[in-house]
């Protein structure tokens, strides 16, 4: 268990998950949460990152940083992607080691496990065959990451764990018009739409692939609950283990923001894979279960984004 007063690194504090761990941490009465901003602190800048973690020695440590982005951004940035990634994990991980961290946990995404995984996808079945295509280099960064947690726990006897979260929303999420994921992007769209008064949206597609949606601060609950009460080699999914299609989830968001137009779709545009789902057993088994119901963290969604400074930004 991690002390109260034991020294915390955040890594990507500023980011929807890291921000969500450190609104989790004070909020469980952890008071030594130590935090720096990119400009303070280049992740992918290796001497940087050594001379952190020889000042600050953290017991423990969060990794929630990671260059990320939608389809869009991951096809068009696949070089950046994976050494960003790689890059900034490695520096993290490796110096943590270096400088005796008692425990350190690793955020992955769902988008390591096989393109064609069986449903819903259990831990054991991370590569056994082929990733998809278009977000690849960042699969193949996370998956780096957490076999590196795995072989140092194994070479040098650490207690490195790696948590692997589904779809993921809320507060400060990204809701970029063309960089964000689908939760944020219909956010933004109905918003916009009901702003403008416009009598259609289009989406993408004909509505039938099924997503899973992770509320933020049940992710973090999970990753705190996990420090404390989990080790071991292989990783762990984040979910809520249930599902919806696209086209439910639109109208769900439309109902939310008060959009009352008509919803099309253009079925010529690419619909993504059909299905994808984590089997949470494992967290369940540890003793944990989600508390946020979609169409709730939906609107607490939408309540940050009309706050959300960052909403301006084309």
């Amino acid at each position: 268990m991690m002390e109260k007063d034991a020294k915390i690194y955040v890594a990507g504090h500023r980011g929807m998950v890291g921000s969500a761990i450190v609104r989790q941490l004070e909020k469980q009465g952890y008071t030594n949460i130590v935090k720096r901003t990119h400009k303070e602190l280049d992740l992918c800048d290796q001497a940087a990152v050594e001379k952190f973690f020889e000042e600050e020695k953290p017991d423990y440590v969060f990794l929630a940083a990671a260059k990320v982005g939608g389809i869009a951004a991951n096809s068009e940035a696949l070089a950046d992607f994976m050494y960003d990634n790689m890059v900034l994990e490695m520096n993290v991980i490796h110096s943590a080691w270096k400088n005796g961290c008692k425990k350190l946990e690793f955020l992955g995404s769902s988008c390591i496990y096989p393109r064609m995984a069986p449903q819903p996808m259990k831990e054991s079945c991370l590569l056994t065959s082929e990733l998809e295509k278009t977000n690849e280099a960042y699969a193949l960064a996370k998956i780096s990451g957490l076999k590196y947690c795995e072989f140092l726990n194994r070479q040098y006897g650490t207690d490195y764990i790696s948590v692997m979260p589904t779809n993921l929303y809320g507060p400060n999420d990204n809701y970029h018009p063309r960089h964000s994921h689908v939760l944020p992007a219909l956010i933004r769209r109905f918003h916009e739409a009901k702003e403008q008064g416009l009598a259609e949206v289009t989406c993408w597609g004909d509505g039938s692939p099924l997503r899973e949606f992770m509320y933020v601060d049940d992710l973090a609950d999970l990753c705190v609950f996990l420090m404390n009460n989990y080790s071991g080699n292989e990783t762990v999914n984040a979910g809520t283990g249930k599902e919806i299609t696209i086209k439910e989830l639109t109208e769900l968001v439309a109902k939310v923001i008060g959009y009352t137009g008509e919803i099309k779709w253009d079925p010529s545009m690419p619909n993504g894979t059909p299905r994808k789902l984590l089997d949470v057993s494992k967290a369940a088994s540890l003793g944990w279960t989600y508390k946020t119901e979609l169409e709730d963290g939906i609107r607490l969604s939408y309540e940050d984004f009309l706050n959300n400074p960052m909403r301006a930004e084309r």
